[in-house]
């Protein structure tokens, strides 16, 4: 199918298999989901990015929407975006909170296991040990801004299942910033794994729709 390539963004603590079940459910789409460098710089990472992203429908869960955020209101041109709970920095002050005091208690596996619930482990982390310790305080410190001119279509999405300060994060992204929001439903933060085929039928929906355009 014609179109722009997707390109999927893992989260903190995880690396590409966590598209896994997603990907089940893209066969026929020109589809990259990366390891990324988890460079804990945002300029950095962006940089590291972006030949992939340019141009491309951009898929973040996480960390990784917290990125596509970046991207949106960069001069990377996105045709366009779907960014699963990312981070909304001063909209909702201490969204972040309790991972990073998960991460300070238990480390990864108490960071990850707080972060995405029951069906994460920590075989399902970078083998980097540091990772996580480099990317929290650079999520934690990100401020969100309104999608840069000639940007496609950006849609923030929440579980129906995540808590009150999820929905108040996308709620703030909506009426602070002008980011469109969907709830999807039967899911919370970690929806790769809780709702891959509801996550893939959004994407071939988007993705079809900028091919119809």
């Amino acid at each position: 199918m014609p179109g722009p390539r997707i390109v999927l963004l893992h989260g903190v603590a995880t690396t590409s298999t966590m598209w896994r079940g997603v990907l089940a459910f893209l066969d026929g789409l020109d589809v990259v989901a990366p390891d990324r460098p988890c460079l804990g710089d945002l300029d950095a990472e962006l940089g590291a990015l972006e030949p992939i992203v340019d141009g491309a429908l951009l898929v973040g869960v996480s960390g990784g929407a917290t990125l596509g955020l970046a991207f949106a209101a960069s001069e990377t041109r996105l045709a366009g975006a779907i960014l699963h709970e990312p981070a909304v920095g001063s909209l909702v002050p201490g969204l972040l909170g309790p991972v990073a005091a998960a991460y300070s208690e238990n480390g990864v596996p108490g960071f990850g296991a707080t972060l995405y619930g029951s069906l994460w482990d920590p075989g399902m982390a970078s083998a980097d040990p540091g990772a996580v310790e480099r990317e929290l305080p650079m999520f934690r410190a990100f401020e969100p801004a309104a999608a840069a001119p000639g940007q496609g279509p950006v849609l923030v999405t929440v579980g129906g299942d995540s808590p009150p300060p999820r929905h108040a994060a996308a709620t703030a992204l909506r009426e602070r910033l002008g980011y469109r929001v969907r709830v999807i439903p039967g899911t919370s933060h970690f929806v790769p794994a809780e709702q891959p085929e509801a996550l893939a039928r959004l994407i071939r929906e988007t993705h079809t729709a900028l091919v119809a355009d």
